[in-house]
């Protein structure tokens, strides 16, 4: 089985439209399937009103939008799906005797390669693998609404499926930049294992006469952080489908408390909505009991989760953060109140709805630690994963220790050669953390800035010196201290999905990891000038043009050109010159940010001999302008530094060095503040 290139999805309901549609956006082969012509069209329909509306909201161009459209073929009959395809979804309602009978006609007529999958958000994958005729190469997949914009995607493995099956729908699922849980095969899998019984307690604290709708949803939005509580959810996303969730759920753990409660199934019956509106003010007291009513729940079977090893504790609250957009997720929230309160909820929980909560929940007192950085051995390679995708795994604290670990950890195995870092997600690494470089500075404690800095530069130093081949895949989105650390690798591989910015210099402040150094050490002066002090967006292309990139392939040959790596050093990592010489980019970096400019540039002036019309020029002013002056200033020297014959080493040194004069200006706090808050920063050089 190759990469997976050509994929068809078995109904064009909403979701099957929704998978179609994002498969297609990511440039694979589409079929969408459905049993009758008017079905088919009525799917392609669909695509057509979300693609419409992103084109206007400038999200997509108009030829975008047609190429999107080209992918997607539109097919009559699950008999008539190409036996060629690679990967095949079926996204029909959620009957087993439908699903078998649509998994028994593909297993007919597809080739012998074919992966068939379910998207599925409660049916046993382990059943289903049964009827499909090619356990070994079948999949659950759970896509939460809407499957064009939610993140999230939980691959559900069989016990019989192959471990190359579970790889090539997992690349499948990040070359779309999905965040994937692999969990086991549990009734509920992971999220809709606790979220459903959430929304049947909301109903029984409504049954009860705790609140009304309007105050439970009101009280579920305070204490869990979220924009609608759970029967605005119920609303837009239907209570049949909840009705049918939480009765299933009741049956298979065989926990009557999370049968729907009788005021939701007369909803259903009736075919009404809830009604939500009204005071929302409950008092105190009542706030208090429906609070912990819905928290103690999500704790009790969060830990459950975990304790039946469907998933780690990390994956619960990424479940939470990206599937449902909780801002923290339920063992983040358990750090929050407090280990004795959330005990003594989840304790009251498990006694109302006679189910056992694991002791190490109940009894614990100190907070929860969460790893982000997750290492894989396979052979002689090592695989580092930047593992929180809810943050675009943003550079903290804890990742940077934690990275730094695992690096140390790899570094002293004598048997492995090479080490691949990636990150979870749509994103490789959003940049820093800039929430901590913000309150610090309002802490007044510049200190943790520098040991925060410094932390990071020893463990990039890590990778730069190490005698493994390190390799960065940048297939997805590189900002600020997330191309500070590809910089530091020997290799970097990109596919078009790759996006690089320095952004630092119109937030008050430069690149602080390394930036400066190794970008001018490799594609010299002017080249490092336009990537940073301009903070241009980099496509893929401009990015291997420019040598930040060293391989610039189609998200298919990824694999292979990382086999190919593997063991190898590169000649000349730090050329001082970029990779292509006739780029329409490098070309204009080198005449426009040359030595003669570079003193005009600053100071906000057009360079003689070139026109404030052209759209490169104007566009390259207008991006000084919004930098902030000194910043601007300390970069340029900093990158001039790099390229006079000094070490890397004295050059890093230097740029730690300088750490405290840009952080000790006022425009440092007024760019990351501002960023913050989403507005323009207003700098006054000081």
């Amino acid at each position: 089985m190759g990469p997976i290139e050509k994929v068809a999805v078995i109904g064009a309901g909403n979701m099957g439209s929704g998978i179609a549609q994002k498969s297609a956006q990511e440039r694979f082969m589409v079929q969408m399937v459905d049993r009758e012509p008017e079905w088919v069209e009525r799917g392609q329909g669909i695509v057509s009103s979300f693609l419409d509306e992103a084109e206007k909201r400038r999200i997509f161009n108009p030829k975008q939008v047609e190429e999107i459209k080209s992918r997607i073929s539109g097919i009559v009959g699950t008999e008539n799906v190409d036996p060629n395809t690679d990967l095949v979804i079926e996204a029909v309602f959620e009957d087993f005797d439908v699903k078998k009978s649509v998994f028994e006609t593909l297993n007919r007529v597809c080739g012998d390669s074919t992966i068939l999958a379910s998207n599925t958000s409660s049916l046993s994958v382990n059943k289903l693998a049964k009827v499909t005729g090619r356990p070994d190469r079948f999949v659950g997949l759970h896509f939460f609404y809407h499957p064009a914009k939610n993140r999230l995607v939980e691959i559900i493995p069989a016990s019989m499926t192959s471990e190359e099956s579970v790889k090539l729908v997992e690349q499948y699922c990040k070359s779309m930049g999905k965040v994937v849980i692999v969990c086991k095969d549990r009734p509920g899998f992971v999220v809709n294992r606790f979220f459903v019984p959430w929304l049947n307690e909301a109903c029984l604290l409504l049954e009860e006469g705790v609140g009304t709708a309007a105050q439970i949803d009101a009280v579920s939005r305070k204490s869990f952080d979220i924009g609608m509580g759970p029967f605005a959810l119920m609303n837009l996303t239907g209570p049949p489908i909840a009705l049918h969730s939480t009765d299933y759920l009741a049956e298979q753990l065989e926990t009557p408390r999370y049968r729907g409660a009788s005021n939701l199934r007369k909803l259903v019956e009736e075919g009404r909505m809830w009604d939500i509106d009204g005071p929302e003010d409950c008092g105190q007291e009542t706030s208090k009991v429906i609070s912990e009513r819905l928290l103690g729940q999500v704790f009790s079977v969060s830990s459950q989760i975990v304790e039946e090893g469907i998933c780690s504790m990390e994956d619960v609250d990424r479940g939470a953060k990206v599937g449902l957009r909780w801002a923290r997720g339920p063992f983040e929230i358990a750090n929050e109140i407090g280990m004795s309160n959330a005990s003594r909820m989840a304790s009251n929980y498990s006694d109302m709805a006679n189910i056992e909560v694991p002791a190490w929940f109940i009894g614990r007192k100190e907070k929860f630690e969460f790893s982000y950085v997750d290492l894989e051995i396979e052979d002689d390679v090592a695989k580092v994963k930047l593992n929180r995708p809810e943050a675009m795994n943003a550079l903290n604290v804890d990742l940077v220790t934690q990275l730094g670990l695992a690096v140390d950890e790899v570094n002293s195995m004598s048997d492995i050669s090479t080490i691949i870092f990636e990150g979870a997600g749509k994103a490789f690494v959003a940049g820093a953390d800039v929430k901590f470089f913000v309150d610090k500075l309002r802490e007044d404690s510049f200190e943790e800035i520098y040991e925060f800095t410094a932390k990071g530069h020893e463990v990039l130093n890590s990778i730069e010196n190490s005698q493994k081949t390190t390799i960065a895949l940048t297939t997805g989105l590189a900002l600020g201290g997330g191309l500070e650390l590809a910089l530091s690798c020997d290799y970097r591989i990109g596919t078009r999905r790759s996006q690089f910015r320095f952004p630092e210099t119109s937030i008050g402040i430069y690149p602080g990891l390394g930036g400066t150094q190794r970008t001018a050490r490799i594609c010299g002066l002017e080249c490092s000038r336009y990537a940073i002090l301009a903070g241009n967006f980099l496509d893929s292309v401009t990015a291997y043009d420019l040598g930040l990139l060293t391989h610039n392939v189609d998200s298919s040959e990824v694999d292979s050109v990382v086999s190919s790596l593997i063991g190898t050093k590169p000649e000349n990592k730090y050329a001082f010159h970029p990779v292509n010489d006739v780029s329409k980019v490098v070309d204009f970096s080198k005449k426009f940010y040359s030595d003669a400019n570079i003193g005009a540039l600053l100071a906000g002036e057009i360079p003689s001999g070139f026109d404030s019309d052209d759209p490169m020029v104007s566009r390259q002013i207008k991006s000084l302008s919004r930098g902030a002056p000194i910043a601007l200033r300390i970069a340029s020297e900093l990158l001039s530094y790099a390229t006079n014959g000094s070490s890397l080493e004295d050059g890093l040194k230097l740029e730690l060095e300088r750490l405290e004069e840009i952080f000790g200006t006022s425009d440092a706090e007024e760019g990351l503040s501002a960023l913050i808050e989403g507005r323009r920063p207003n700098y006054n050089s000081s």
